[in-house]
């Protein structure tokens, strides 16, 4: 099997077995009634401080309606809190509730092990090999979906 053809194979499996695994991995008895999507969502609040739809809809690359339907379930499940500004009560602000707080650590959790997967028993040189691989795919993805819009 050529290089070509081994890092297609190793990329389209790679993909496809995330996607379940981390389905798997973070939708346990806890997290039952949210999906991948909402769990994503959460993930773009965040624990800082609260965030507007925009900011939410950029971070995720969606539209500000799409991330409203997301944050009205969530809010409903207990996982977001939604609070006018007090500096421009126009603007609705989110952040996670504890329970959404929790969610996000057990997806944080998920990507630590996963990343530190990845990287053990890998050198120094290696891991600068590893991120430019990751570096150039990010690109690819980032350029097609430009190209996509066009």
């Amino acid at each position: 099997m050529s290089s070509y053809e081994t890092v297609n194979d190793v990329l389209v499996k790679l993909f496809k077995e995330i996607t379940g695994i981390e389905e798997k991995a973070l939708i346990t008895s806890e997290y039952k009634d949210i999906s991948m999507n909402d769990m994503h969502v959460i993930e773009a609040i965040g624990v800082q401080e609260p965030k507007n739809m925009s900011a939410v809809a950029r971070t995720l690359s969606v539209t500000v309606g799409t991330v409203t339907i997301a944050i009205n379930n969530l809010v409903k499940k207990g996982y977001v809190k939604r609070v006018r500004s007090e500096k421009d009560r126009r603007i609705v602000l989110v952040s996670l509730s504890e329970k959404g707080e929790r969610a996000y650590a057990h997806h944080r959790m998920f990507h630590e092990r996963m990343v530190l997967a990845v990287l053990e028993g890998l050198d120094k040189e290696e891991t600068e090999v590893l991120m430019k691989a990751l570096g150039n795919l990010q690109r690819f993805f980032r350029n097609y979906e430009d190209v996509q819009e066009r």
